[in-house]
């Protein structure tokens, strides 16, 4: 299934406080979803957003409706899920 990536206001402000290098892994990363919902995804329990993509020490935060995938915010793993 083919899904648009969109990423809100908040996660572009957090990947312009990365280093270039991370911000680039992780934008490959977030579009590589537009093919499958594959890549080291996993559903998240009483959190929201619903799951997280994990990119070496940077998480995105995102939500799967229907066709759309919405990346929420892109923060360091030791302040993702506060």
């Amino acid at each position: 299934m083919i899904y648009q990536v969109e990423f809100k206001p908040r996660a572009l402000k957090d990947l312009k406080g990365l280093p270039v290098t991370e911000g680039a892994r992780v934008l490959a990363k977030a579009e590589a979803l537009q093919n499958d919902l594959g890549g080291d995804m996993k559903r998240l329990t009483n959190f929201t957003p619903e799951y997280r993509l994990r990119v070496g020490n940077y998480r995105v935060l995102v939500e799967v409706e229907g066709p759309r995938v919405a990346d929420y915010r892109v923060r360091h793993r030791k302040d993702a899920y506060k």
